[in-house]
């Protein structure tokens, strides 16, 4: 069990690698438009979402899928909460702290990694009981 997850957690380290550099490349070129940070982090973060389930799906979380609807459904739930959490940091660090917009960026993003997995792992992709 613990091999399994080390497996798990490190080839989810590629897909968040992957979703990351989309969000951060998303992030950097909508940043240089008119569109206030807050709402070039939702839609960088949106996108990548997406590029996280199909990263995830192909690479990690192959058994216990569920319908596409039902488990695509489920990652945006578990986004908005991601999001919401990355739009806070983001606010703090630079509407308070006053960082730099990137450097905000990238810290928001280390730390809801860590969530992001866990939640796919133990909620949306748990392993099925057996009676």
């Amino acid at each position: 069990m613990i091999k399994s997850n080390t497996k798990d957690f490190l080839l989810y380290l590629i897909v968040g690698a992957i979703a990351t550099v989309t969000e951060w490349v998303l992030f950097f070129l909508l940043n240089k438009t008119a569109l206030h940070y807050t709402l070039v982090t939702v839609i960088a973060y949106v996108l990548s979402t997406f590029v996280n389930w199909l990263a995830g799906r192909i690479l990690v979380f192959k058994a216990n899928r569920q319908t596409v609807l039902k488990e695509i459904s489920e990652i945006y739930i578990a986004s908005i909460v991601g999001l919401l959490l990355n739009l806070v940091i983001m606010w703090i660090l630079v509407g308070m702290f006053t960082f730099e917009k990137m450097f905000s960026k990238i810290a928001a993003t280390a730390m809801v990694f860590i969530f992001n997995f866990l939640v796919r792992k133990l909620f949306i992709y748990k392993p099925k009981t057996q009676n």
